[in-house]
């Protein structure tokens, strides 16, 4: 593998080629789990006994949880087709079928979030169909049937009509979605099935009254290779941008020009309470020190988080690129990536995108021949959430136990071996190597005035589709769980959103269309944290919910600090207390003292915040705790039974 230099680095930009038939695999942990490995393996094996010329590829994740193992199908009649829910057997059938044939699959297709609003003269080839609106009962076969039979009726015979698993719109009735051109229609009546056949397939005109003109919300920049990359594959990543932002830095800019870049973006740390990038990158280039560096926070540990392993498995070359900038940037030629050991497809591809860099010339001595040397190692945690907070993790990287010390000095100034060290996760690292690509400008065109950008989310819980999303900054929550992810999942009612892991807070339904940013959901009483959003449904119990975090929070307290030690433990009693039903009005008070007292005396984040969830679902369902202390045993006995049967339920 040969070195690059700034003339073969650029030339990858216009490199970008693949054969005209493929099929490629989302082999992330989640995929791997839902059976993709077998799924790879099947399709490789087809492929090869039925003598077909097509490549067989990996990718990350990109994003569709819910219908893993995902396959994307590429020929030349046929346009980019996505699969949900695949086994081995169904992957034969994509070989027999989709490969060979140019036939699509029933009932597994997820249509394109890439709708068009005009025809442009492409003729459709095959229509897409899907009845958004089950709890009616599915009347998808039915239109199916119908609009073969109006497709009949008017000689049409070459454009099949397809049921889809998922259209990416939800409760408009029937969808119908022409390919290739993603034009998409909702809330059609049997009449308009005509209407769409002779004016659309027969005219390629558009029918405007029912035609779907809202674009997908998402926004990918940190996910934008997810999905589509080889994560083992340096020259996949080159070809599709990659390492352009740090050949443009290092040839072009300097490194307080490259931080003036981060300052026009407005690009804040994507981990926690958002402090401006540009602003921590210059705390630790302003001072003098003959050594300095730059860490990847990937220990990510809230419950039910994927966001930082999906792109750290996915897209593990952005993230790299965004730490080799960060080291030219606050003047740092070390630089270490903190991974749960947990992830170990996350490590494994890490290690493999460091051996690759090197071998490119892109980590090492003289990068790109700019006299900028860097070298980049990975050190592993052990599953303490408590790591996550910034002395904590650099007391780790040093072979010390995890835990935080009092600031100031910040890391900023004093860090790593008491040496000026800059620390961002895995999010922002990987908007990071966009910006340099395309300028702070672009990215600064996202999002809010205070709140610049996008920021990923992993939505869990009682939702239809549970995946991972990316929305700028600004777009209501509501949108993001009605509009991309589908709603409440079996129809129930929503109650409360929940973001920001243990650290954050619930929201109730009549504030979900609160524009989401910083400081929005500060005031909700909630954070946005590295990006967990967890849907709870009317059968929840918030007093459960808050119990379930505070136990998490107080099994991953350090102990260091007494508010957080004896505090939490006080309080998870006391929540214990109410949720047995034997609990005094009088306990509310006491909760909420010490509350108080761990946010203004706990010695770091996780005792700061810990009290956030009980604090919230206090502030906006104090009757359910209430209710608890007013009902006693009996009514605490009947909420356990509750809880007990909905999980036998779910299981």
């Amino acid at each position: 593998m040969s070195k690059l230099n700034p003339k073969t680095l650029a030339s990858f930009q216009s490199q970008m080629s693949r054969p005209p038939n493929w099929a490629s695999v989302g082999m992330d942990t989640g995929g791997i789990a839902a059976g993709a490995r077998e799924v790879f393996d099947a399709l490789v094996a087809e492929k090869e006994q039925k003598g077909v010329a097509a490549e067989i590829r990996q990718t990350g994740s990109n994003g569709l949880a819910y219908a893993d193992p995902i396959v994307q199908v590429k020929t030349e009649q046929l346009p980019l087709i996505t699969y949900g829910s695949v086994d081995s057997e169904l992957a034969a059938v994509i070989v027999e079928n989709h490969l060979v044939k140019n036939q699509l699959i029933e009932d597994h297709i997820i249509a394109t979030r890439e709708r068009s609003t005009t025809l442009d003269e492409q003729k459709p080839i095959a229509i897409l169909v899907k009845d958004t609106s089950e709890e009616q009962g599915d009347k998808t076969s039915f239109f199916q049937l119908s609009l073969q039979q109006e497709l009949e009726v008017h000689g049409i015979k070459d454009v099949p009509v397809h049921r889809a698993m998922d259209m990416g719109i939800y409760d408009q009735g029937l969808c119908i979605q022409l390919l290739p051109s993603g034009v998409t229609y909702s809330n059609v009546l049997t009449p308009d099935l005509r209407r769409i056949i002779s004016q659309s397939v027969e005219k390629g005109i558009v029918v405007e009254d029912l035609l779907v003109e809202d674009a997908d919300p998402q926004q990918k920049i940190v996910l934008r290779n997810c999905g589509s990359v080889d994560p083992e594959c340096i020259e996949d990543y080159l070809q599709h941008g990659g390492y352009q932002g740090l050949g443009r830095l290092l040839k072009d800019l300097t490194p307080e020009q490259g931080i003036d870049e981060l300052k026009t973006s407005g690009l804040r740390g994507r981990g926690g309470a958002g402090f401006p990038v540009w602003l921590k990158w210059k705390l630790t280039r302003d001072p003098e020190s003959d050594q300095k560096y730059v860490i990847c926070n990937a220990d990510e540990g809230d419950p039910g988080a994927f966001m930082d392993r999906s792109v750290l498995e996915g897209d593990p070359h952005s993230v790299l690129e965004g730490l080799i900038i960060a080291g030219y940037c606050v003047g740092a030629n070390k630089g270490y990536l903190y991974i749960r050991a947990e992830y170990p497809l996350a490590v494994k591809r890490i290690q493999k995108a460091i051996d690759e860099a090197r071998q490119k010339g892109l980590i090492g001595e003289n990068i790109l021949g700019s006299g900028f040397s860097f070298n980049a190692d990975i050190r592993l945690g052990a599953g303490a959430f408590v790591c996550g907070e910034e002395t904590a993790l650099i007391a780790s990287i040093e072979g010390k136990r995890g835990s935080p010390i009092p600031r100031p000095p910040f890391p900023s100034v004093k860090g790593l071996f008491e040496q000026p060290t800059s620390i961002n996760n895995v999010e922002t690292l990987a908007s990071v190597a966009a910006i340099l690509e395309n300028s702070g400008k672009w990215y600064a065109q996202f999002g809010t005035e205070e709140s610049r950008g996008t920021k990923v989310f992993a939505v869990t819980g009682k939702v239809r589709n549970a995946q991972l999303v990316e929305v700028p900054m600004g777009i209501p929550i509501r949108k993001i769980i009605y509009d991309v992810c589908g709603g409440v999942l079996s129809g129930n009612k929503l109650k409360a959103v929940q973001t920001g892991g243990p650290s954050g807070g619930v929201i109730p339904e009549d504030l979900l269309d609160t524009p989401i940013s910083y400081e929005s959901l500060s005031k909700l009483g909630s954070i946005m944290g590295s990006g967990g959003m967890l849907v709870m449904d009317q059968n929840d119990s918030m007093v459960d919910v808050a119990k379930f975090y505070l136990k998490f929070c107080v099994d991953e307290s350090c102990g260091k600090c007494a508010p957080c030690r004896v505090g939490g433990y006080q309080l998870l009693q006391l929540l214990e207390k109410i949720f047995r039903g034997k609990a005094l009005d009088t306990d509310i008070e006491q909760i909420k003292r010490i509350c108080e007292a761990m946010q203004k005396a706990s010695l770091c984040g996780l005792g700061q915040t810990a009290p956030n969830p009980v604090l919230s679902t206090l502030r906006y369902f104090e009757e359910e705790y209430t209710a608890f202390i007013e009902g006693g045993a009996s009514y605490a006995r009947k909420v356990k039974r509750q809880l007990a049967d909905l999980a036998k339920q779910s299981a």
